[in-house]
């Protein structure tokens, strides 16, 4: 399949997500401090969102009290003075557009960077596979599991879907349990279900 986003060292598409680079901490693993950011709103039609970006990218797109977001509140903030403010600032405008169009059915792959820092290497791993699963499609934890050569590692390969911070774009919705249950989203699974229709896989 032809991802509609790339995270790191990813092919080319005609629906591309660019990402930064992942700082690595002594232990090799992705350090997990969130970067310097600007925070705003986004009203979508299955309830208020919150969409977060660094001078590097997007770096988060939640809804309204889902599950594993993160408190906001507490990330540093960009000086609306520092130059780097007005970059991230793009990133956030770039990303309403795209989601407007999204819900209105004019888009199916989002254009964006994205700052995926936050995550482990593992993290990213598995949210690298999940931008390979296009719009009307689906795959099921086990298939992800198995595209990613970690057939044992269902569980692990779960709770990482789970923290995806880029809903939507990052499209973890996709995801269903291998019987076709609608299982595990941290937007709840109304929102799943809605966001499935919307892809006409529903």
């Amino acid at each position: 399949m032809t991802p509609t986003a790339q995270l790191a060292s990813p092919p080319r598409s005609a629906g591309t997500v660019r990402s930064a680079p992942s700082p690595r901490s002594s232990s090799g693993t992705a350090t997990r401090a969130a970067p310097p950011c600007v925070l705003d709103g986004f009203l979508s039609p299955m309830g208020p969102m919150h969409v977060a970006a660094s001078v590097q990218g997007l770096c988060g797109v939640w809804f309204e009290g889902q599950r594993h977001m993160p408190e906001l509140q507490t990330w540093p903030r960009l000086n609306p003075d520092d130059p780097d403010h007005a970059r991230a600032n793009a990133h956030l405008t770039a990303v309403k557009k795209q989601l407007s169009e999204y819900f209105s059915g004019r888009r199916a792959a989002f254009d964006l960077t994205l700052d995926c820092r936050r995550g482990t290497a593992f993290q990213q791993s598995v949210w690298r596979a999940l931008l390979c699963i296009e719009s009307g499609a689906t795959e099921t934890y086990g298939g992800l599991a198995q595209r990613l050569g970690q057939a044992k590692a269902v569980r692990a390969i779960g709770a990482a879907v789970g923290r995806n911070p880029i809903s939507i774009v990052v499209p973890c919705h996709r995801v269903w349990g291998a019987n076709g249950a609608l299982t595990g989203y941290a937007g709840g699974l109304d929102r799943k279900a809605a966001l499935l229709k919307l892809e006409g896989v529903l």
